[in-house]
C-alpha cells in the first residue's frame, strides 16, 4: 500500500483524534457494493467505527469534483470534522468535457478550504478500472488515457496540499475478483474494508489515534444472490454503460484515429524491418 504526500507545516500534534469523519464523493463513499438492512454502509462507516467518529456523509451518487466543491464541501464544514475522505474524479473521465485544469482547481480548493478549517483530507490516485470492468479495447484505452490524467490531477493537488493519499493502484487486492461487486463498478464489502483499512493508516502515520483496526473479516452486509445480480445488470449496469458510452466513445474514436499508422505514398512499399544480428 502506498501513501502520497508530503507534511504540512501545520500538521496536527501526535495523539489527536477524530470525532467527526465527513465523507464526500460519489458512489463509491455513498456505500455502493456493501448493501446492509436499509441502505449501504460501505468505506465511511467502517472507516468511523475503527476511529470511533460519528460519520457526516455527504456524498451522492454519480457525483463529479464540480458537486463536491459546489454542494458537498459547504455541508462537510459544517459538521466542523477533524477529518475528511474524499474519492471523486471518476465521474467525470467518463464525460465528453472532461477538463483536467477545472479538475485541479476544484481539488485544490476543497482540499484548502477543508485544511484550513483545521481538517486532514484523505484523497485517493486511481487504479486500472479497465482491468476490472470488462470494455471493448478502445473504450479501455480511452478510459486508461483519462484515468492517467486524472491521477495527474491528484498528484499534483497531493504535491500541493500536503494531502494524505491512498494509491490504490498498488492497494492489496485492488484486482481480485472478490474486492469488487458484481458491477465490477464498485467495491464489494471486502473492498470497502480494504480502503477503510487503507484510510485508517494514513491517517495513523499522521498521528490520529485508531482505536479499532478494520477488520477484513466480512460482517453485517447482505449477500445478493445471482437472481439479484442480474437484475442489476440488466436495469443498472446495462443502461449506465449505455449513457456513459456515449460520452466516452467519441473520444476513444479519436484514439483509435491518432493511433492508426499513415499509409505508404501510392507505389511505395514499406520499409522491411532491420535483419537480426
Amino acid at each position: 500500500m502506498t501513501a502520497v504526500g508530503i507534511e504540512r507545516e501545520q500538521a496536527p500534534s501526535a495523539g489527536w483524534t477524530a470525532a467527526t469523519l465527513a465523507v464526500l464523493g460519489d458512489s463509491t463513499t455513498v456505500g455502493l457494493g456493501d448493501p446492509v438492512p436499509g441502505g449501504w454502509r460501505g468505506v465511511g462507516p467502517l472507516l468511523g467505527t475503527a476511529l470511533g467518529a460519528r460519520v457526516h456523509n455527504v456524498a451522492g451518487t454519480g457525483a463529479r469534483l464540480a458537486d463536491v466543491r459546489r454542494t458537498q464541501l459547504p455541508d462537510a464544514l459544517a459538521a466542523r470534522p477533524e477529518a475528511a475522505l474524499l474519492i471523486a474524479g471518476m465521474n467525470d473521465t467518463l464525460r465528453s468535457d472532461f477538463d483536467p485544469v477545472t479538475m485541479r482547481a476544484d481539488l485544490t480548493h476543497i482540499v484548502n478550504t477543508l485544511n484550513d478549517a483545521g481538517t486532514v483530507v484523505l484523497l485517493a490516485r486511481y487504479h486500472d478500472h479497465a482491468r476490472v470492468f470488462r470494455m471493448p479495447a478502445s473504450l479501455r484505452r480511452a478510459l486508461r488515457t483519462r484515468i492517467d490524467r486524472l491521477n495527474q490531477v491528484i498528484d499534483a493537488v497531493v504535491a500541493d496540499t500536503g494531502a494524505p493519499c491512498l494509491d490504490l493502484d498498488t492497494l492489496p487486492g485492488a484486482y481480485e475478483v472478490t474486492t469488487w461487486s458484481v458491477d465490477r463498478l464498485h467495491p464489494s464489502e471486502l473492498g470497502h474494508r480494504l480502503l477503510a483499512r487503507g484510510f485508517s493508516e494514513l491517517l495513523a502515520a499522521r498521528g490520529c489515534v485508531v482505536p479499532t483496526p478494520v477488520s477484513l473479516e466480512c460482517q453485517g452486509g447482505l449477500n445478493a444472490g445471482p437472481l439479484a445480480h442480474f437484475a442489476w445488470l440488466v436495469i443498472k449496469g446495462i443502461p449506465w454503460l449505455w449513457r456513459r458510452g456515449r460520452d466516452l466513445v467519441p473520444y476513444a474514436v479519436s484514439i483509435m484515429w491518432r493511433g492508426m499508422p499513415e499509409p505508404a505514398p501510392c507505389g511505395q512499399l514499406e520499409a522491411e524491418p532491420a535483419p537480426r544480428p
